[in-house]
């Protein structure tokens, strides 16, 4: 009860607030409101650039410019503001203005090959150049995002961008990884929005639909002041589309298909904005075989099926923007369990719930769409509000969001309705901060934020977690200062969080599977055996953070930061006791747990010559009571199997990740790009005290040395019809993985391996130079190579006994090619002249 009364408390003072800012601000008309236009011109010749976006990130407004170079933004707030101007083969253009006094603003953009001047919204007051902050960003727009449509979901798309990385259950699930740590240590938004799923299971990926992702930001290591426990790894912001420009009724189609495991993917999408009235929405499908390769075949239990909608209504007004967004995810993934026949290594099925003997999959079966009895569903609801007010001399921003997630795993052959597991979690999510300048110069953001859960175990037979009651919250303050050159950046927070587990006993002989009892007396109940103990914590850190960044000049800066991290164990950390049948382990906890700690030092340096870029970024992370999982073994060796699955227990113990990524960006010519870059991570598990055994001594989950190459031909310009043409073949190398957790069977040495990948696509345009269709065409592993990855958990699916000579595990996917197709359309109505 009293977290129930803490909630609608918090919840009434939010709600309050924004009740008063809009009272505040009412009295703003757009009467009130700032208006900018211009044009922007190429600075060599004077010419119109037609097609520049202007966009003020903040605002998340924006507008194409016409045939004359021409655009216009109405109803601004009078404020401060960045503006940014992008353009294809031009330098991008960054300018606070302020739209209080500056009503036109004429931009000439110079070309240039070297792609420079991103910005970030995440993770900080304001817009903010991604050079001008001293925490390791990177950012990847929609063009990025479209040309890897061989991407099986939206993490796989940036997965390879220098310091990130995911761990997989096959091409529709992957978890994001940035400097080797993921799981409940990386954050992932949408919009903003805390994304919360059970982000502890290993067997589902995000809940987000790829195809309504146009911007992706990262941040590279704690960024616990902005959002709290669980972000001590990093934070991955989904960003959906931005609203069409005012009077523009704008839409798409767009259906992608993948060779080796036949995905059909389509998508359809309409945005209108009227008069300040905006409003969006995005309906998408997907599903796929089985994916194949030439060691397994058709990999059985790897298809899957996705249904995702998207709603969004909203305002932009002079007193800000409002945004109302409902969305849905749906998904059915099989669950794969590397069961085989031992002659013909062919896959097998379990059939019945004895398990005595298992049938070999067919052909036709592992060639079909249909999903099997033993799956996965995922559900996840989301309505979430974005608000940004202008109030007094600055901003404030409230985000409210209630998501339910229902995850159910279907285990049980001869009885297709009977759910293995069974989780409903709710979460409440509140965001609300102000951003003011307190003079000469000081950026300033405080700010509160938080969560509150209440997770139920449903009508199941496997029990992995208890219900529970979970509730954040943490106060935090940010100062941003220039002072000519140096920008500095400093904050502090203090995190909260509580948790209150419940009791849990099974009845064992109540039915033919297990299940929760609920009856008086439970400790003197026949059959009755304990499952959870109560469970009460509360868990507090606190978190700090100071960097800067020098600009030496336009060509060369230097970046450092140091951050204190803070991160409380999940739940499944603290009270696991059952299986999870999906990832095919029995997980155990420890209530005795204690929160992790980091101190992380960041430093970077970066060089943009005209033909020329390069950087390097070097972190050390040291982690206090760092929490990760380990095989039980018997005494003859063998792995500890409960109630038929592989057992892992959660230890704690001090930990080291250091590394760092490198860049090497060449333009010979305006045209050509030779991209090069190389992340490398080490993890070292420290121990407790005393020497550490060598089976120890690295941590799981480390990814390997990577290498991309990637020689690409970029023509904005085209060959008469075809503009924006591009054409790239991209080089990849991940180093043998001999820095792995050997203890207890846990983790297994991974061998190297090269891929080789291809793409090219293309706009097609009509006479009037608009846009009739966009086509998208990449291929990986080109050169069907047999490999597995040391981030996807399918290397450890097999039997129990493998023949000798045989390498055990399933392989990753084959060769692939992919083709996206996109036909926008315009249904704006026509403007009498």
């Amino acid at each position: 009860m009293k977290y129930k009364i803490r909630i609608l408390s918090l919840l009434f003072v939010l709600i309050s607030s924004t009740i008063i800012a809009h009272a505040a601000i009412k009295i703003k008309k757009d009467d009130d409101a700032g208006t900018i236009s211009g044009t922007v011109t190429d600075k060599a010749d004077g010419k119109p650039v037609i097609g520049a976006t202007v966009n003020i990130p903040d605002l998340r407004r924006g507008a194409i410019t016409d045939v004359n170079g021409h655009y216009t933004l109405e109803k601004l707030p009078k404020g401060v503001y960045l503006v940014q101007v992008v353009y294809l083969g031009y330098a991008t253009y960054n300018q606070k203005v302020d739209f209080s006094k500056t009503t036109t603003l004429d931009i000439q953009l110079k070309a240039s090959s070297i792609e420079a001047g991103e910005v970030v919204i995440t993770g900080v007051s304001k817009a903010t150049e991604i050079k001008r902050d001293p925490v390791p960003m990177v950012a990847v727009g929609k063009t990025y995002l479209d040309q890897r449509s061989a991407a099986g979901n939206v993490i796989d798309m940036i997965a390879n961008l220098p310091g990130v990385s995911a761990v997989t259950t096959g091409p529709n699930v992957s978890k994001p990884f940035i400097h080797g740590l993921g799981y409940n240590r990386v954050v992932t938004l949408q919009d903003g929005i805390r994304q919360e799923g059970q982000q502890w299971g290993d067997e589902h990926g995000i809940e987000v639909d790829q195809n309504s992702i146009d911007r992706v930001e990262v941040i590279k290591g704690p960024a616990s002041l902005s959002y709290g426990s669980d972000a001590i790894g990093g934070v991955v912001n989904l960003i959906t589309p931005s609203p069409v420009a005012d009077g523009k009724i704008l839409g798409s189609v767009q259906g992608t298909y993948g060779t080796n495991n036949g995905l059909l993917n389509g998508s359809f999408r309409l945005y209108g904005n009227q008069n300040g009235l905006v409003w969006g929405t995005i309906l998408s499908a997907k599903e796929a075989k089985d994916y194949q390769n030439q060691h397994d075949g058709r990999v059985y239990a790897t298809n899957f099926k996705e249904k995702d909608a998207r709603f969004m209504v909203g305002l932009n007004k002079a007193w800000g923007t409002s945004y109302l967004n409902f969305s849905l995810f749906d998904d059915q993934q099989a669950i794969p369990d590397g069961s085989r026949d031992s002659l013909t290594r062919k896959f097998t099925k379990q059939i019945t719930e004895a398990d005595l003997s298992r049938q070999i999959v067919s052909p036709s079966e592992l060639n079909s769409y249909n999903i099997p009895v033993l799956h996965q569903h995922v559900q996840l609801y989301r309505i979430y509000n974005n608000s940004n007010f202008n109030l007094g001399s600055g901003n404030l921003i409230v985000n409210l969001g209630y998501q339910y997630s229902h995850r159910r795993e279907y285990t049980h052959p001869e009885d297709a309705d009977v759910a293995g597991l069974n989780l409903h979690l709710s979460t409440y999510t509140y965001d609300v901060k102000y951003n003011f300048d307190l003079g000469k110069g000081y950026e300033t953001t405080a700010g509160i934020n938080g969560q509150y859960q209440n997770n139920t175990i449903g009508d199941a037979t496997d029990f992995p977690i208890p219900a529970y009651h979970q509730f954040d919250i943490g106060p935090f303050l940010i100062v941003k200062k220039s002072f000519g050159k140096l920008d500095l950046s400093a904050g502090a927070r203090f995190d909260s969080r509580s948790f209150h587990g419940q009791a849990a006993y099974i009845d064992t002989l109540a039915g033919k599977y297990p299940q929760l009892y609920t009856g008086a007396d439970p400790n003197n109940a026949p059959n009755v055996v304990p499952q959870f103990t109560a469970l009460n914590k509360t868990f507090t850190g606190f978190n700090g953070s100071f960097g800067g960044a020098y600009n030496f000049s336009d060509k060369f800066l230097l970046k450092a930061n140091i951050a204190r991290g803070f991160r409380a164990p999940s739940i499944a950390e603290l009270s696991a006791n059952g299986p999870d049948p999906g990832s095919q382990i029995y997980h155990v906890g420890d209530s005795n747990f204690k929160p992790e700690f980091s101190t992380q030092e960041d430093i970077g340096a970066f060089l943009t010559l005209p033909n020329v870029s390069f950087s390097v970024e070097l972190f050390n992370n040291n982690i206090q009571n760092y929490i990760f999982q380990q095989q039980e073994l018997n005494a003859d060796g063998s792995p500890v199997i409960t109630q038929g699955y592989n057992t892992f227990t959660y230890v704690q113990s001090k930990a080291r990740i250091n590394g760092g990524e490198f860049s090497l960006d060449i333009h010979p010519l305006k045209w050509l790009h030779f991209e090069n870059s190389l992340a490398l991570t080490y993890g070292q598990n420290l121990g407790t005290g005393g020497k550490v055994a060598d089976s120890l001594k690295y941590l799981p989950f480390i990814p390997p040395l990577h290498t991309h190459s990637e020689l690409k031909g970029n023509f904005s310009k085209g060959f008469g019809s075809f503009r924006n043409v591009y054409a790239f073949v991209g080089f990849d190398h991940f180093s043998a993985q001999n820095r792995f957790f050997a203890a207890y069977g846990t983790e297994t040495y991974t061998a190297g391996y090269n891929l080789l990948s291809a793409g090219i696509g293309s706009e097609l345009v009509n006479s009037a130079g608009k846009t009739v269709i966009k086509l998208f065409i990449e291929g990986t592993n080109l050169g069907n190579v047999n490999y597995q990855s040391n981030m996807s958990r399918l290397k450890y699916f097999d039997n129990a006994n493998v023949p000798a000579g045989v390498q055990p595990g399933i392989f990753n996917m084959g060769r692939n090619v992919s083709f996206k197709v996109v036909v926008p359309f315009d249904l704006s109505p026509h403007v009498k002249s």
